[in-house]
C-alpha cells in the first residue's frame, strides 16, 4: 500500500481533529464538548448525508445497477453476523458471541461518511444510493444476532422475548429512521432541494464532521482503557475481522461489476462496526451481554482503525483489482 494514500488520509483536517480529541484525553486535558452538541452534529451528519443521497437517487433511479449494489449490501449485512457469530463461539459465551457479532455485522455512518469524504478528495465518484446501502446494512445484524440468542441459548428463561420492541429498535432506531427519511425528502425534492439546501449541509459538511471527529476522539481514548477486559483474541478479532469482510465484499463487487467507488463504500461498510444502534439493541434484548467488551472493541479499535489505514488498505486493493 502507498504511503501517500496513507497519508493523504490521516492528513485531513477532519482525521488531525479525530487525533486531537485522542490526544486531549492522553495528556488529560480538560477539552470536553458540551453534550447538546454531539447529539446535533450526529443529526446534522445524517440530514447532510441521507439528503445528498437522495438527490443522487433521484439522478440515477432503481436501474439495475442500483438494485445490484443494494442486494450486495443486504447480502453482505446477513452474511457477516453469521459467521462473526461462530468464529466467536469458539472462545466466548453464547450471549457475548451474539453481541459482539451483532456489533461486527452492522455499519458505522461516521466511518461511512469518513469514506465519502476521501474518495471526494481523490475525486472518486461513487452512486448516491451507497447512502440507501448504508441504510439497509444496519438493521438485519440485530434481527440475525437475537435470532441466534433464541436459538443458541438453553437456559429456560420466564421472561418472554418482546419482538415488537426488537424489531421496533432494529428497524425505527433514531438513525435509521432519519437516514431513511432524509434520503426520501431528497429523492422528492430533487435537485432544487438539494441545491436549496446545499448552503448548510453541503458546504459546512466538512466542518460539522471535524467537530464530530474531534468528540468521537475524545470518546474512544476514554474507551481504550476497558480494553484489558477484552483479551487478545477480541483485540486481534477487532482489527483482523474489518479486513477479511473489507476483502469479501471487494471479491463481490469484483464479481459484479461495481464501480470503484461503489465497492469502496460496500467495503468500507461491510469492516465497520456500530457503536451506536446495535449497542443499544444488545442492552435492550441481550442485557446477559458484557458492554464492556462489544462497545470498547468498536469504537476504540475497529473505529480508529478503519478511518486511519483501513480506509487507505480497501482504496487501494481494490484500485490495483480494478486496474
Amino acid at each position: 500500500m502507498s504511503l501517500d494514500l496513507v497519508l493523504q488520509n490521516i492528513l485531513n483536517p477532519p482525521i488531525l481533529f479525530f487525533f486531537l480529541g485522542m490526544l486531549a484525553v492522553f495528556l488529560k486535558s480538560d477539552l470536553t464538548i458540551p453534550q447538546p452538541l454531539p447529539k446535533l452534529f450526529s443529526l446534522y451528519l445524517l440530514i447532510a448525508i441521507g439528503l445528498h443521497g437522495g438527490y443522487e437517487l433521484s439522478k440515477s433511479g432503481l436501474s439495475f445497477d442500483v438494485l445490484k449494489a443494494l442486494g450486495l449490501a443486504v447480502f453482505m449485512a446477513i452474511l457477516v453476523p453469521i459467521y462473526s457469530y461462530f468464529i466467536l463461539k469458539t472462545k466466548l459465551d453464547t450471549y457475548n458471541s451474539v453481541a459482539i457479532a451483532s456489533t461486527f455485522g452492522s455499519i458505522s455512518a461516521v466511518t461511512f461518511i469518513t469514506g465519502i469524504t476521501y474518495l471526494q478528495t481523490i475525486d472518486v465518484e461513487y452512486g448516491g444510493y451507497m447512502v440507501a446501502a448504508m441504510t439497509l446494512m444496519e438493521s438485519p445484524a440485530i434481527v440475525i444476532g437475537l435470532v441466534f440468542a433464541a436459538i443458541f441459548t438453553k437456559e429456560s428463561t420466564n421472561e418472554k422475548t418482546n419482538w415488537n420492541e426488537i424489531l421496533k429498535e432494529a428497524f425505527l432506531n433514531p438513525s435509521v429512521f432519519l437516514l431513511m427519511g432524509a434520503l426520501i425528502i431528497g429523492m422528492i425534492t430533487g435537485q432544487k432541494g438539494w441545491h436549496s439546501m446545499e448552503p448548510l449541509f453541503g458546504t459546512l459538511f466538512k466542518g460539522f464532521l471535524a467537530f464530530f471527529l474531534l468528540d468521537m476522539g475524545l470518546v474512544s481514548a476514554r474507551k481504550i482503557y476497558e480494553l484489558k477486559k477484552a483479551g487478545l483474541f477480541l483485540i486481534s478479532f477487532a482489527l483482523i475481522m474489518p479486513v477479511i469482510n473489507a476483502c469479501i465484499a471487494i471479491a463481490f463487487a469484483s464479481i459484479f461489476g461495481l464501480s470503484k467507488g461503489d465497492a469502496f463504500l460496500l467495503a468500507l461498510l461491510s469492516g465497520s462496526a456500530s457503536y451506536i444502534a446495535v449497542p443499544a439493541a444488545m442492552r435492550l434484548s441481550v442485557p446477559q451481554a458484557n458492554p464492556g467488551l462489544y462497545l470498547p472493541l468498536s469504537l476504540a479499535v475497529t473505529f480508529p482503525f478503519n478511518i486511519t489505514l483501513g480506509i487507505p488498505l480497501y482504496y487501494y486493493i481494490i484500485n490495483t483489482i480494478w486496474s
